[in-house]
This record gives structure tokens, sequence and C-alpha cells, in this order.
């Protein structure tokens, strides 16, 4: 049977915290022969400890559960090194200034890469004024279509949802050198720069 949480992950916390296995037991309110047991395998924390030990170790459950850490690397919070992620279930768009762990509908998402253009989902920026007009030719179909279009330049992004039975085009305020993205449904994600 799989263990919900492993000892190396709590060890490897514990001491990323400068903790003794005695401090860390104080701070849980449990003998530091516990902490060693769960450290050697030879025990698990019990259910109610979850919570109180992710927060001691500071990571969060999942983190702790899983044994993957995460680190924003994007410690600027460049939004040009963020991340786009989006449920295939409800469609739920999320943008992050760095990696993160995002689930919805019960699913772990990915970040999404942006893939290659092709003639399907080559997107056009023209600019009008103070604004541009992005475009693509693409089927805005029920089972195929544009879910979005973002403009991300280096202090704002912008996201205009789209739906089946819209136009595959919007408009943006203009701010800036940046990149487009338009995502779709069967195919992912393609951005161009301007």
């Amino acid at each position: 049977m799989d263990q919900y949480v492993t000892g190396s992950t709590i060890k490897v916390l514990r001491e990323k915290k400068k903790l003794t296995q005695k401090q860390l037991a104080e701070l849980l309110a449990v003998s530091d022969k516990t902490i060693s047991k769960w450290e050697t395998q030879k025990g698990l924390p019990d259910i109610t400890l979850i919570k109180p030990l992710a927060e001691t170790l500071g990571v969060s459950i999942g983190e702790l559960l899983s044994g993957q850490l995460f680190s924003n690397e994007n410690r600027s919070a460049n939004l040009r090194k963020g991340n786009f992620y989006v449920c295939p279930v409800c469609g739920n768009i999320i943008y992050a200034v760095g990696n993160g762990s995002f689930h919805c509908c019960g699913i772990a998402l990915p970040p999404l890469e942006a893939e290659a253009i092709d003639s399907e989902h080559s997107l056009k920026a023209e600019r009008i004024e103070d604004e541009y007009l992005v475009s693509c030719r693409h089927p805005m179909e029920k089972q195929h279509y544009l879910s979005f279009f973002a403009y991300l330049s280096a202090g704002q992004l912008q996201i205009i949802k789209l739906y089946p039975e819209q136009n595959a085009e919007s408009r943006f305020k203009i701010h800036g050198h940046g990149t487009f993205y338009a995502f779709c449904n069967r195919h992912g994600l393609f951005s161009i720069t301007v």
C-alpha cells in the first residue's frame, strides 16, 4: 500500500526548517520518538496531524502528501514568466506568476506550454488607434473553438473569454510590447509577440 506521507519528506522539510526532531515534536505536541518513527517509516502521522504538520513545516497539505515541493523561481513576480492553467472539464482559466499546484474539478492542472503557430491557429494583431484587434481564422463550434485570448505586457494581463457562438477576435487596450495568447480547446495554447 502506498503511504500517504513519507518519512523522507518529513525529514527533509524538518531539516530545511532547521528543526530537531524534539523541536518539531514540541510544536506538534507529540514525542520526539513519534517523529523518529515517522522519519524511519515505522509509523505514520495520524490524519488529524496532517494539517498542523504541513503548517509547521511551511508547506501545503498537497506538497506534504505528494512529496513534490514547489518553489517560485519567479520571485520578482514578472508577469511574463508566469504560467496559464486551464481546466479541461469546466474551462476555468488560471494565470500564476510562477509555478504552482492548481486543481480544478478534481484534476491536477499542468502548466500550459505555447505550441508553434500553424495555419489553423495563426494569430493576427493589428493596431487600431489605442487598441489591438486580435483575430484568428479558427472554427468557433461547440466541439472546436478558441476559449480565450490574452494580452500579456510587462505590467498587465488582460484575458477575454470566448464562446463557440462568437467570432474569434477581441480588442485590447495597448500597454506596450507584449504577447498575445489564444487557447484552442483541442490543440492548446498559441502565442505571438508584438
